[in-house]
């Protein structure tokens, strides 16, 4: 049950993607109060060159405290989110928080960047967050009318309409903005029904393994905080009234308006070169 040390205990998480990086980091914080987790995501076999896949995502979410549910499938395909979000239900109980992680990118300008992976970026981005939402709003209302608090979180930026990001990559610029254009109007349609919707972005570079990776990963996870920062800042957003809702949170302001001003900590690289910013701020 839910303690004031707790407050996730006993309550279910559905998320998608969260085989690796962000989006496992908020998987394993949530677990360690004792939460439950749907993972939905593709990753069923092990990538050459990024380590994780759902199955050891939820061995670690077990070891962290919670119990965990694998999902394999595409968030693009309505049938399998359908189904996850049924399966979760009758394995659980009910959903009370919804993470909308599960992203594509390509930062390609519009000339060379091919139809194939623009609608792979909207499939995912926009139109996954979308799905997984809507589904999921039958149980959201019912746990709001326990008084357990729901919540949907979504991984994407503030709505900043400086032409400099669009103009840069304006396919992953619509793919993301969609993803927040979703936080507007959901935060709005569904606050009737007490359920809060945010968005959640880092203020600086996540050193991730698709980070570390590239040819130049040393020099970007040196600039870059772990994805910590914003597993932390989730949790307290998750663990907030359903009435903080419609809000475009960056993690470092999250944890600083709860008192944590030392990030320090959150270094990939302790001591290393100035912070890097991230996209769209």
């Amino acid at each position: 049950m839910p303690s004031a040390a707790t407050p996730l205990a006993g309550k279910t998480l559905i998320m998608s993607g969260g085989s690796r990086g962000i989006g496992l980091a908020i998987a394993k914080r949530a677990a360690a109060d004792g939460a439950n987790i749907t993972l939905v995501a593709k990753t069923d076999e092990p990538h050459p060159k990024l380590p994780g896949t759902i199955h050891t995502a939820a061995e670690e979410i077990e070891a962290a405290g919670g119990k965990a549910l694998k999902i394999v499938g595409d968030i693009r395909h309505d049938e399998t989110v359908a189904g996850a979000i049924e399966q979760t239900v009758a394995r659980f109980g009910g959903i009370d928080l919804v993470v909308n992680n599960a992203s594509a990118i390509d930062l390609s300008p519009t000339a060379t960047l091919s139809m194939k992976t623009y609608d792979l970026m909207q499939d995912i981005n926009c139109r996954g967050s979308f799905l997984l939402s809507k589904l999921a709003i039958p149980a959201l209302v019912e746990s709001a009318a326990a008084g357990r608090g729901p919540h949907i979180l979504t991984m994407s930026p503030p709505l900043n309409l400086d032409p400099r990001w669009a103009g840069a990559s304006l396919g992953y610029t619509i793919a993301k903005y969609g993803m927040s254009l979703t936080t507007l109007g959901l935060a709005e349609e569904l606050r009737p029904h007490g359920i809060a919707v945010n968005s959640l972005w880092p203020r600086t570079t996540i050193a991730t393994a698709a980070i570390r990776n590239r040819a130049d990963g040393e020099r970007r996870a040196a600039a870059s905080r772990t994805p910590e920062i914003c597993a932390d800042a989730a949790y307290l957003i998750l663990t907030s009234p359903a009435t903080t809702t419609g809000n475009f949170f960056l993690d470092e302001e999250v944890l600083t308006r709860h008192g944590v001003t030392d990030l320090d900590g959150y270094r990939a690289v302790p001591g290393a070169e100035p912070l890097a910013g991230d996209l769209f701020l």
